[in-house]
């Protein structure tokens, strides 16, 4: 369904409230130049994957976006000793879910089987342990439907979690009609979730959560959520 373009200055406020919040978590926000050929590389997470132990520049299945993937390379080798490519198939980042025991990715129209296990030989290699899953129909990107709360806990929506992919985690649903807002952001002892969702701030905090309330409406309506935004990493393990 076509909800309508964004206000460019709307897109701009809800882009530095993110940044201004990152800082006040205690996070060096680092901006990379503007790529005005590729509209879509303000969601600088699809082209690349990072850890404290190296970083993977991905395939994006958006053909569009391959030359997003081709400016984030320098950009990752002068931040990271170890630097792998994919080199086969597609697979975007909003895919990719990492918990303290595995990564998740999720098939999709954007990650398929062949990225997926390239991937996962990747991040063998970084020591990582990978399980390939399966996105929903129709949803964009595996995260669009999860984020992480902690290290055991997953938000997610109550189709993806009838899927019987996070057997063994915790799981938190989100509300009836705010599905949207399981695209939260754990930021070091924060949680940032969407202003529009207050069903979903409200449980949150009464679970003990710090949570950060923060507007997206307008790049949600480009099929965009908060961690899309950024690539993340600690310097140390």
């Amino acid at each position: 369904m076509d909800r309508g373009s964004p206000a460019l200055d709307g897109v701009r406020g809800e882009w530095n409230a993110y940044i201004a919040a990152m800082e006040a978590a205690g996070v060096l926000v680092e901006r990379l130049p503007a790529l005005d050929e590729f509209p879509d590389s303000i969601f600088v997470e699809d082209p690349a994957l990072v850890f404290p132990e190296g970083a993977i520049v991905l395939r994006p299945g958006a053909p569009t976006r391959l030359g997003e993937a081709a400016a984030m390379a320098p950009e990752l080798r002068r931040r990271f000793e170890v630097v792998h490519e994919l080199k086969e198939g597609f697979a975007e980042g909003g895919d990719i879910l990492a918990t303290s025991r595995e990564v998740l990715i999720g098939l999709s129209a954007r990650t398929n089987e062949g990225g997926a296990r390239a991937l996962v030989g990747l991040l063998d290699q970084l020591g990582r342990r990978a399980r390939i899953v399966t996105t929903p129909p129709g949803v964009l990107h595996f995260k669009t439907d999860c984020s992480l709360l902690d290290e055991e806990t997953i938000l997610c929506t109550e189709r993806l979690a009838a899927s019987g992919v996070f057997a063994g985690y915790r799981v938190v649903l989100t509300p009836p009609g705010e599905e949207a807002a399981a695209n939260s952001l754990r930021v070091n002892d924060r949680v940032f979730v969407g202003s529009g969702y207050p069903l979903t701030l409200d449980q949150l905090t009464a679970s003990g959560y710090r949570v950060v309330a923060l507007a997206n409406a307008q790049i949600g309506l480009l099929d965009a959520g908060f961690s899309c935004l950024s690539l993340r990493w600690s310097a140390s393990k």
